[in-house]
């Protein structure tokens, strides 16, 4: 594996980590910087198919609950419906942050992450 992809694993895994920390401890503006973060690092190596699947299973990790109401709603929901939703959440997520409420922003974000995932 390229040293550069396994840098850049390393980033994503350490800010994702480092936002949900933040998030947690109520740093919603922190938690958000470090999630733009995250995203800019997988846009930059876009054409990496490891990057993105370590991301994802990190996200997994994250996000494994034994009540989500949203992993049974993504059962019943086709592909293109689903990528309208994760399109309206991260829309919405920028439409709060435009106006200062990081809180809102984070939350949406992190919806929109919970559908992208397996």
């Amino acid at each position: 594996m390229d040293q550069s992809i396994q840098l850049a694993i390393k980033n994503i895994s350490r800010l994702i980590r480092s936002s949900e920390a933040k998030f947690r401890k109520g740093n919603f503006e922190g938690s958000i910087i470090d999630k733009k973060k995250t995203y800019l690092i997988l846009k930059s190596n876009s054409n990496s198919k490891i990057l993105f699947e370590k991301f994802k299973e990190e996200l997994s990790n994250l996000y494994t609950s034994k009540f989500d109401l949203i992993f049974d709603h993504k059962l019943k929901i086709d592909e293109v419906k689903k990528s309208a939703i994760i399109k309206n959440l991260r829309k919405k997520s920028e439409e709060k942050l435009k106006i200062g409420d990081f809180k809102g922003s984070i939350k949406a974000l992190r919806r929109s992450e919970k559908y992208f995932i397996n």
